[in-house]
């Protein structure tokens, strides 16, 4: 029982971050995200995203949703997490270095009016920010997932959705949330 105080203090961090980004500014900046992938979708497009370690995690968990289902039974939407192929991970790593796994993957897989979601807690990953800046070269739209200042991808993407605060698991627990909102209005899109 000598655990409460520390839970306690872990639910009021999630709760300030939580409040952080219930602000009109943040708000407006999620729901110019949920626009510009539902018009992407509505076009034509796919989504590629990215991440490494608890992000990887949160990549492939929003992508899941993409092509399966949040809430609604709907149309299934493009949508791929590329740090699933084991097999392209290891071979980009091994032949190119691991900097370069997500911007190989994009040069073969992205195109024009792609939506592109790089994820990195602290916004200064190496390999997400050459995913990215790869993809800026298609003429894809770029969105962060970010924590901290949202580090160097804050001056690359066209949206970063910066989580101000500097723990990683409340950071990971925005950003599946931002993520649930905007398959929330993929599940709406008409």
């Amino acid at each position: 029982m000598g655990n409460q105080k520390k839970i306690l203090a872990q639910v009021q961090e999630h709760q300030s971050i939580i409040e952080k980004i219930s602000g009109k500014i943040f708000i407006d900046q999620i729901d110019a995200v949920c626009r510009l992938i539902v018009d992407a979708i509505k076009g034509g497009n796919k989504v590629l995203i990215f991440g490494n370690g608890g992000s990887a995690s949160d990549a492939q968990h929003i992508a899941a949703e993409f092509t399966g289902r949040f809430v609604k039974n709907r149309k299934a939407y493009p949508a791929i997490a590329l740090t699933t192929d084991t097999s392209a991970l290891t071979a980009i790593a091994n032949d190119y270095g691991f900097e370069r796994i997500f911007a190989r993957q994009i040069e073969a897989l992205a195109q024009q009016g792609d939506i592109v979601i790089g994820i990195s807690t602290s916004g200064n990953s190496i390999n997400v920010i050459h995913g990215l800046l790869e993809a800026k070269k298609y003429g894809c739209k770029l969105v962060g997932f970010t924590g901290n200042d949202g580090g160097q991808m804050s001056d690359i993407c066209d949206y970063c959705l910066i989580i101000d605060s500097n723990i990683t698991a409340r950071i990971q627990e925005a950003h599946i949330l931002i993520g649930h909102i905007i398959c929330s209005a993929l599940d709406d899109m008409q």
